[in-house]
C-alpha cells in the first residue's frame, strides 16, 4: 500500500489542470472540425492551422516556429485521437494532479509535451520522412509513467475486464513504442511518445519533493551506502520521512492526550490549507500548516 497524502474533502475527479486542458483540447478539436468547409483568404482554416500550429518540421520546405512545440499539443487529427488521448489523461492524471498539485502537474504535463516534440524533430528524421506532427499523446505518455510510478501495483482492467498491474501494462506499452520506431507507415509518432515517457521518468526521479517506490527501493538498495559504487541521487529521502514521523509524534502542539496545549483549529484554517494544496501541492506546505492538517485529521478519525 502507497503511502501518499489524501486531502480532506480535497479530491477531485476532475482537478483544475485538467479539467482545463480537457476543455482547451475540445474547443481546439472543434475549430479543427470547422476548418475543414471554411475558407480564409482563400485557404482552408485546416491549412492554415496546420501550417502555423501543428508542429512543424524543420527545414526550408517546412514552417517551423518554436510556440508550436506547445500549441502541437493541443490539435488532433480525428475523434478517436482526441478521445483516448483525453480519457486516458484523465483516469491516469487525475490522481496525480491531486497529489502534487495542480501548479506542479502542469508544468511536468508540459515539460512532456515539449520534449516528445523535441524528440520528434530531431530524432524522427533518422527513422522517417519528416511531417507535420499534432496530438497529446506525448504528454499522455509522460502522465502514464508518472501513474505507474506512483503506483506501480495499482490494478487496471483492460478492456474493463483483465486486471494488469500498471507497472507492466505501462511497461509493455513503452517497450511497444521501441519496436515501433521504424514504423514509418504507421502515421503515428512514436519517438514523441518516448520523449515524453522518458522526460516524465527523469522528473519524478529527480524531484527530491516526489516520493515514489521506486525511489525507496534504490534508497534501500545495499550499493546506496557511502561505501558502494552506486550514489544514490535520493540518499536521505527516508531519513528526512523518518525525522519528520518523528516530531509529529512529539510535538505538544497536536497531542492529543494533552489538552492544555491544544490550540483551537478553525475550519477557515483547514479550508485555507487544502486551498494551498490544491494549488501547489502538500510538500510547500509550512510545518504549522502540516501539523495543523494532521490534528484535523486525527480528530475527525
Amino acid at each position: 500500500m502507497n503511502n501518499y497524502y489524501r486531502p480532506l474533502g480535497g479530491f477531485s475527479v476532475f482537478p483544475k489542470v485538467i479539467k482545463n486542458l480537457l476543455i482547451i483540447n475540445a474547443v481546439v478539436f472543434f475549430i479543427q472540425m470547422l476548418g475543414n468547409n471554411l475558407l480564409i483568404g482563400g485557404k482552408p482554416l485546416g491549412y492554415i492551422l496546420n501550417i502555423w500550429f501543428a508542429l512543424n518540421p524543420i527545414g526550408e520546405n517546412f514552417n517551423f516556429q518554436i510556440w508550436q512545440l506547445v500549441t502541437y499539443q493541443f490539435m488532433h487529427g480525428g475523434f478517436g485521437h482526441i478521445f483516448f488521448n483525453m480519457f486516458i489523461l484523465w483516469m491516469f492524471g487525475m490522481e496525480i494532479e491531486n497529489i502534487w498539485g495542480s501548479k506542479k502537474f502542469l508544468y511536468f504535463y508540459l515539460i512532456c509535451g515539449v520534449t516528445a516534440g523535441l524528440a520528434q524533430l530531431f530524432i524522427a528524421p533518422l527513422f522517417s520522412v519528416p511531417a507535420p506532427t499534432i496530438g497529446a499523446s506525448g504528454a499522455v505518455f509522460g502522465v502514464m509513467i508518472a501513474f505507474a510510478l506512483s503506483f506501480p501495483d495499482r490494478y487496471i482492467y483492460l478492456w474493463f475486464l483483465i486486471p494488469i498491474k500498471a507497472k507492466y501494462l505501462i511497461g509493455f506499452l513503452f517497450v511497444l513504442e521501441i519496436f515501433w520506431i521504424g514504423d514509418a507507415g504507421s502515421n503515428v509518432a512514436h519517438l514523441a511518445h518516448l520523449g515524453g515517457a522518458l522526460a516524465g521518468f527523469i522528473f519524478i526521479m529527480l524531484d527530491k519533493r516526489i516520493d515514489v517506490p521506486l525511489k525507496r527501493m534504490i534508497n534501500s538498495s545495499p550499493s546506496s551506502g557511502s561505501g558502494g559504487q552506486f550514489e544514490n541521487p535520493f540518499a536521505g529521502l527516508s531519513e528526512k520521512l523518518r525525522k519528520r514521523k518523528e516530531s509529529i509524534q512529539d510535538a505538544n502542539y497536536y497531542d492529543l492526550n494533552n489538552k492544555n496545549n491544544e490550540e483551537q483549529i478553525t475550519q477557515e484554517q483547514i479550508d485555507n490549507i487544502l486551498d494551498k494544496i490544491s494549488q501547489s501541492g502538500y510538500q510547500n506546505l509550512t510545518e504549522k500548516e502540516k501539523k495543523i492538517l494532521f490534528e484535523a485529521s486525527k480528530k475527525m478519525n
